[in-house]
């Protein structure tokens, strides 16, 4: 006889229940990274938008800073880190293959034992955690989860590339994700072309800085001395890039309403990756979104801080008083693989 396996049970819909962000200290203007590449304060805002970034200092670790705006969000969820059943981290500057740096968020925050794992989907990480959490929630393998963004792209800047130099910061924001009596998160509009994976991509991997023996390799004599090697960074063709999130994304965000039976009109506030003003502003164009609808534009101040970009700027709106509980919320991130995801939500 087959046995019967019991059916999940959770709950009907989910939610965000809460929100929050760090940023680190120390705050970086134009000025600072012209000192390394030749440029101007105005073609770095006219191009991007940014005016300054924070990055980090060495005790704002990447699980230092995850801890920070963790318990940001469980004190707006109104619940306890006990409750926590889950804890997702998206990120790509934990520098250890392996333990998953989520396992130590979670004993930080005081969890007790939740599921904890990392995933590595670049500026489209949040909208995969997301995505995951409220399959965990409805599927009921949690009530609640935690869902972080971090990054410390300052340790994969090259200060030398006048291309990036300029682009990227560091932060964490994290939200917890519960259940909900109602629809709260759209369905996930997500996928890749890895056809476009080198159009953003680290320079180097880490095993170029291998220099023990290796099975089946051919030693450390055939290996370039660790001092002539550059250190890894963050590297893109920016035009390529740039075409791309315009013209493809705004066809991603205009899905995503569709799924969810949202019109531009019935938006209150649209929160895309804060990778760049004009990626931003040629997308509000496409939709055509109202002037009543509230446009992120944290980019000026953060920069791009990949996964955490777009809890940052949630939690910026609503600390503001420029979004409130309640409202409607488009919103969409796109970066390295290439990747995307792009949802609409309530927010909390």
């Amino acid at each position: 006889m087959t046995a019967k396996i019991k059916p999940s049970k959770g709950a009907p819909y989910a939610r965000i229940l809460g929100v929050g962000g760090y940023r680190p200290t120390r705050v970086v203007p134009n000025e600072e990274i012209l000192k390394y590449i030749d440029s101007s304060d105005e073609w770095i805002r006219s191009r991007s938008g940014i005016a300054t970034r924070h990055w980090a200092g060495p005790e704002e670790t990447v699980s230092a800073m995850s801890v920070e705006a963790s318990g940001k969000a469980i004190a707006a969820a109104g619940i306890t880190p006990e409750q926590i059943g889950a804890v997702i981290v998206s990120t790509v500057s934990h520098f250890h293959q392996t333990p998953a740096i989520a396992t130590e968020i979670a004993h930080r925050i005081g969890a007790g034992k939740p599921a904890a794992f990392d995933i590595s989907a670049g500026c489209a990480g949040f909208g995969y955690g997301l995505t995951l959490a409220k399959g965990l929630v409805v599927e009921g393998s949690a009530e609640y989860v935690l869902v972080i963004g971090v990054e410390r792209l300052s340790d994969l800047t090259d200060l030398e590339d006048r291309a990036t130099a300029f682009l990227f910061g560091d932060g964490a924001g994290a939200v917890v994700v519960g259940p909900s009596a109602e629809p709260a998160i759209g369905p996930a509009v997500w996928g890749s072309e890895g056809d476009k994976s080198h159009t953003i991509k680290q320079t180097l991997g880490w095993d170029t800085y291998r220099t023990t023996p290796v099975p089946g390799g051919n030693g450390p004599e055939a290996r370039t001395p660790l001092d002539e090697i550059r250190y890894p960074a963050i590297t893109q063709e920016g035009q390529a890039v740039f075409r791309w999130a315009v013209f493809e994304m705004a066809k991603v965000a205009q899905q995503a309403l569709d799924d969810a039976g949202v019109s531009a009109e019935d938006l209150d506030v649209f929160i895309p990756h804060q990778a760049n003003m004009r990626i931003i502003d040629s997308m509000v164009k496409t939709l055509k979104l109202p002037e009543s609808v509230t446009v992120a534009r944290d980019v000026e101040t953060t920069g791009n801080t990949s996964a955490a970009s777009i809890p940052l700027a949630m939690e910026r709106l609503l600390a503001t008083g420029a979004a409130k509980s309640g409202d409607t919320a488009l919103v969409i991130g796109f970066g390295a693989g290439l990747v995307y995801a792009a949802t609409v939500v309530t927010l909390p």
